[in-house]
């Protein structure tokens, strides 16, 4: 049993899914859809009560504190969606370890690199990542306290299913101080090798908090999550989670029939997609007349939201449902939110004349500066200097979502954070400005701050240039890089059609690559653009949400096809 809190504000968010396992404990918690959709057939679905995850994320905790497993240990989880990975997650955390989520989309030689930098203790896994454990032990020296989720082949350790026969169904869970490490979650790699970041007890606290008062979230509520953590944050809230039938690596390409049939099977009120996920359901919608009419918040994030997602969204939801788009980072989440019905009558428009992407208010809690970009380390506030309202700089914020640290590339430690006495800043990493607004102050986001592209007449920035190009009806979206030595960069715009506007010939290339020649021709801000080059396919993008566009991978490509369709 553990000992007495040793803080005098002790934390775990655990301790949030027990108190609704006293309030409601017979309520559905999760549902995981079994076997595959058939016409005219209801789903059958696995299901259990919040009392049911409480005490089976009681057994699996307790049973790890009896094995030996030490408080703090780094064990990595690799398990698909589901029942499983919501209990082991609160076992986990209940238990006092320290959770390392990796995604498993990022690839296989990626996956690994980032499990040998973060020196796991230990995989709670499903067999096949054993297999490869096993095969690759020399890279995890440190790996003794191993659980196979499902069938055990040819390796020792207990199962989980072994581990909840001998565990207790009341655990208390560890009394932690709020500094205490409980995740390390790794950033998707879109501007670099990806980073563990090290989250702490009281950051998933105050993310459940900050995101429950924020948007209102009751319990008793259904949410259909398009990215599997989401679900976490329910349970925490006393929200139900209906498991969608999807590949969470790859949301664009989901079947947006088995997101209409979750969210209209269980009468969902909440749901979470990234803006590839929602621009693939919304479009289906629009062209099939189909609605979602219990879902009254939508939720969106991961990349800049496109007005024409939010429009189909909102038509496809209740008449009064909104879609929200809260704005953060592995890092810090979250930072700011706005609502659809505000983008759609007031800040679109000026979205599309280059005046970036307006992210909106500050969550309570949470401070922010915008700053004179550089890419220098700033080791404290001594050496930033605060821009004035409307001029575009890097952004950079502080408070209890904000984490402290990354704990592998740790070098990346000095280029992130700033010291303000007991306070810390973390760099976003992205550019913009704020503005002051009826409804308060609120940032524009113009960008990633290592997009920029340097030109010898000033810097040009992604997303305000982007968006003028993005007006062109049969553009999907646009990637602006530099090529060149910074200060001298040449602005290439490389486009991407919608499907059925892909240009079926050379004539119909060049005639498009015409139109958004003078698109951007007609604008002081894209006029500097030298080239526009037709992409002959989808544009790469980010394995967590399909939607943050790696620029630096066009970089690359635009120079090694010096002859790709353009002008």
């Amino acid at each position: 049993m553990d000992s007495p809190p040793r803080s005098p504000n002790p934390v775990n968010v655990a301790w949030r899914l027990s108190e609704m396992a006293q309030r409601v404990p017979d309520q559905l918690a999760i549902a995981v859809p079994l076997g595959k959709r058939r016409t005219g057939v209801k789903r059958r679905y696995q299901q259990c009560s919040f009392r049911e995850l409480d005490e089976d994320s009681s057994r699996i905790a307790s049973a790890l504190r009896g094995w030996g497993v030490p408080v703090g240990a780094r064990i990595a989880l690799m398990v698909r969606p589901g029942v499983d990975f919501i209990s082991l997650v609160f076992a986990m955390l209940k238990a006092g370890l320290t959770i390392v989520l990796i995604d498993p989309g990022m690839g296989r030689d990626n996956l690994l690199r980032c499990l040998e930098e973060v020196e796991p203790e230990g995989f709670i896994a499903i067999p096949i990542a054993h297999v490869v454990r096993i095969a690759k032990r020399g890279r995890f020296p440190r790996a003794r306290w191993n659980v196979t989720v499902g069938r055990r082949w040819f390796w020792g350790g207990p199962t989980l299913d072994g581990l909840r026969r001998r565990g207790e169904p009341q655990f208390p869970g560890r009394a932690c101080a709020p500094l205490d490490p409980a995740a390390i979650i790794f950033t998707t790699g879109s501007t670099g090798p990806p980073k563990g970041v090290l989250y702490t007890a009281v950051t998933f606290d105050q993310q459940v908090e900050q995101l429950q008062a924020y948007y209102d979230i009751q319990v008793g509520e259904i949410d259909l999550p398009g990215f599997p953590l989401f679900g976490l944050f329910n349970s925490a809230m006393g929200v139900s989670t209906i498991i969608p039938d999807m590949d969470p690596t790859r949301p664009a390409e989901v079947d947006p029939e088995n997101i209409l049939e979750a969210a209209n099977d269980w009468s969902v009120t909440q749901a979470f997609g990234s803006p590839a996920l929602w621009n693939t359901v919304g479009r289906y919608c629009e062209q099939n007349q189909r609605t979602m009419p219990t879902i009254r918040r939508a939720l969106s994030a991961g990349a800049p939201v496109p007005p024409h997602v939010i429009r189909r969204v909102r038509n496809a939801i209740h008449p009064e449902g909104d879609i929200h788009t809260p704005y953060g980072a592995t890092e810090a989440l979250p930072v700011a939110s706005i609502d659809g019905s505000t983008v759609l009558n007031e800040t679109a428009a000026l979205n599309s004349s280059g005046r970036g992407v307006c992210v909106g208010g500050r969550f309570p809690g949470l401070q922010w500066k915008v700053i004179r970009i550089t890419d220098d380390p700033l080791p404290d506030m001594s050496n930033v200097e605060e821009l004035a309202a409307g001029e575009i700089g890097e952004l950079i914020v502080s408070g209890p979502v904000v984490t402290r640290q990354y704990v592998t590339r740790t070098e990346a430690n000095a280029l992130h954070k700033i010291a303000d006495g007991d306070r810390l800043w973390h760099r976003m990493g992205d550019v913009g400005y704020l503005e002051a607004s009826a409804a308060g102050e609120r940032f524009w986001f113009c960008g990633r701050k290592s997009h920029r592209v340097e030109t010898s007449a000033g810097p040009l920035y992604t997303i305000p240039c982007e968006a003028i190009l993005n007006t062109h009806p049969h553009i999907y979206r646009s990637a602006l890089v530099g090529v060149g030595e910074r200060g001298a960069q040449r602005p290439i715009a490389i486009i991407e059609t919608w499907p059925e506007h892909r240009p079926s010939s050379a004539a119909a290339t060049e005639a498009l690559v015409a139109e958004v020649r003078q698109l951007a021709d007609d604008h002081a801000l894209t006029e500097r653009i030298e080239q526009v080059v037709v992409h002959p396919g989808s544009l790469p993008v980010d394995i967590r949400h399909n939607s943050k566009i790696f620029r630096e991978q066009l970089r690359e490509w635009v120079v090694e096809h010096p002859g790709a369709r353009g002008a």
